[in-house]
Formats: C-alpha cells, sequence, structure tokens
C-alpha cells in the first residue's frame, strides 16, 4: 500500500514516530502541503492522511488509485464526503483522542486568569519585584477561589463532561445546557436552560459543535444576559463567539476576561483586538497537541487504516 501524509508536522513535529505505517506499505511523509502542492504529490497514493488539507472533488480525482482518507482529527469537514461515497473511498477520523488535554487546557486558562501565576512569575523573573518589596508578600491582581462559584458548560459530550468532574473537584456548582435529559446527567451536574446558564455562570465554557444554530451563540445580546464581570473560556470552535463583540464586552468590564485556544480565522490576523487585548489570553489552537494526546491520535490514526485493510474499517464517516 501507497501512504501518502500531506501535513504531518502539527501531529508530530519529530519527537513521535510514524514507524508503524512504514510497516505496512511504503509512506510519503510531508510536513505541509499546500492546495497548489497537492497537485505534485504522487498521484499513485492508494491511502492519504490529513488534517486541515482540503481533499474536495478536484483534489480527490488528483489520485485515481484512492482508496482511503484518515483525518488525523475529529472533525472531518476538510473531505467532500458525497463524492467520496460516489468513489468508494472509505473516510475516517479520530474522536475523543484529546479530552483529557482538552479539558486540561480549559482549566490552564481559568487558572491563569484567576491566580495569574504567569504575571507574577515574570515580574520577578524580570525586575525581582518580590526582592524589593516592602512586606513578605505582594499582589497587584484579584486572586478569587474556584470553590463556590458557578461552571456554566455549553454542551456535555466527551469534553464537556470532563471538565464538569474537574469543576465539580474544585468546589464548584456545575450547570450544563444540553439536550440530555436531566435524570441522564452525573449527580454533580444540575441541568439549565441557556438563559438560566448566562445569568448564572461565573465562568461560561464552551463545548458544543459548530452549526448554523450556534454560531455567534455568544455575541452582544447573549453577552448583555451574562453575569457582570464573568470568565468566557472557548476551546471549542472560533466562530462560537463574535469576536467583536467579546472585545467589546471586555472593554466594558462585562467580561472580566476571555480565555480561547480558538479564533474565527486561524493563524489570527495581526490586527485581531482579541490578540494583544490585556484581558484576552489566547493560545494557539494547542489544547489538543498534548504529547499524549498526539500519541493517541497516531496511534488511533494507524489502527484505523489497519482495520480498514483488514475490511473491518471503524470509525467511518463516509457511510
Amino acid at each position: 500500500m501507497k501512504i501518502l501524509i500531506l501535513d504531518g508536522y502539527t501531529a508530530n513535529p519529530g519527537d513521535l514516530s510514524w514507524d508503524g505505517f512504514r510497516k505496512i506499505g511504503d509512506i510519503e511523509i510531508y510536513d505541509r502541503t499546500s492546495q497548489q502542492e497537492l497537485f505534485n504529490r504522487n498521484s499513485d497514493a492508494d491511502a492519504i492522511l490529513t488534517n486541515k488539507v482540503v481533499m474536495g472533488k478536484a483534489q480527490i480525482d488528483h489520485f485515481p488509485n484512492l482508496k482511503y482518507i484518515g483525518v488525523l482529527a475529529t472533525g472531518y469537514n476538510v473531505v467532500d464526503l458525497e463524492y467520496s461515497r460516489e468513489r468508494g473511498i472509505t473516510v475516517t477520523n479520530i474522536p475523543a483522542y484529546s479530552t483529557e488535554s482538552v479539558a486540561q487546557m480549559v482549566f490552564a486558562h481559568i487558572l491563569a486568569i484567576t491566580n495569574r501565576v504567569e504575571h507574577y512569575a515574570n515580574d520577578n523573573r524580570t525586575n525581582q519585584r518580590w526582592s524589593s518589596s516592602a512586606d513578605f508578600s505582594y499582589f497587584d491582581t484579584p486572586i478569587h477561589e474556584l470553590s463556590g462559584k458557578t461552571m456554566g458548560i455549553v454542551g456535555f459530550g466527551n469534553i464537556g463532561s470532563s471538565v464538569a468532574r474537574i469543576a465539580a473537584a474544585f468546589g464548584m456548582k456545575v450547570l450544563v445546557w444540553s439536550s440530555k435529559k436531566a435524570e441522564d446527567l452525573p449527580q454533580h451536574v444540575a441541568k439549565a436552560s441557556f438563559s438560566e446558564l448566562l445569568h448564572e455562570s461565573h465562568i461560561l465554557t464552551l463545548h458544543c459543535p459548530l452549526t448554523n444554530d450556534t454560531h455567534h451563540l455568544i455575541n452582544d445580546a447573549t453577552l448583555k444576559e451574562m453575569r457582570q464581570g464573568a470568565i468566557l473560556i472557548n476551546t471549542g470552535r472560533g466562530p462560537l463567539v463574535d469576536e467583536e463583540a467579546v472585545a467589546a464586552a471586555l472593554n466594558s468590564g462585562k467580561l472580566s476576561a476571555y480565555g480561547a485556544d480558538v479564533m474565527t480565522v486561524e493563524p489570527p490576523t495581526p490586527d485581531s483586538a482579541l490578540l494583544s487585548h490585556p484581558h484576552a489570553f489566547i493560545t494557539p489552537h494547542i489544547a489538543w497537541a498534548s504529547v499524549e494526546a498526539r500519541q493517541r491520535l497516531i496511534d488511533i490514526a494507524l489502527s484505523n487504516l489497519l482495520a480498514f485493510i483488514n475490511g473491518k474499517p471503524v470509525n467511518v464517516v463516509s457511510k
């Protein structure tokens, strides 16, 4: 089997191994592939692994022997599934590989906002401020406990559920807006309407899919319903929020902070109001990228391909 990895760098920048794939076929690995470069890649490929490289009709037609597309992510909107079905190409994805990694990043953002460890560490690293303090301790930012605060969770899939478990361990009250029935939720979680979630949450975190209904779910109107000084966290998808409305809410103090690992445009434009905002904490879409999660991704990608070769494909999204 001839295997082509189009954009392997983000999953494996060199600290992991593709050797498992080498055992089952001839493999070509590219760190990145532009749309133009794709048409210069080996057209004899039987299997392609892609993360962000779009595989539409024209791209698929460049590979007449193509039988399999493995998406190196959970989302698979980069592949034309309808045309893949017409061509008899199996398309798979990798669900739930980064659940704990993303949930951990949610709280990394929350604790960065509430405790400002980086601020104080940098303060003492660069100007030794503590050494010149008149007191045994100093602080110039508000520091808040999570215990007793209300965590609102939009969506209650694998990640939302993991976030709820961690929030409960911090002693937080956990509310969720979900299609799940109240009786099917864990004991430490209470179901709420979206309006209740907005009004009651000290911290609101987004873990729902991006659909027509959830596009700009957080906007000028919904922000007005939120508790004054609330914290908003987004590790889901950038367009779940109206970024201009979020920036305005930060400016007015309606939001005390915005922690995000995703942006509407990625990479974001340099003039983004949120990138340089003092109350916005933006990380470059790395919540999924722990060593453990990336190893899990590669392991599952290999298992998916082996299952296909053995005639029993799993994690198929092209049915």
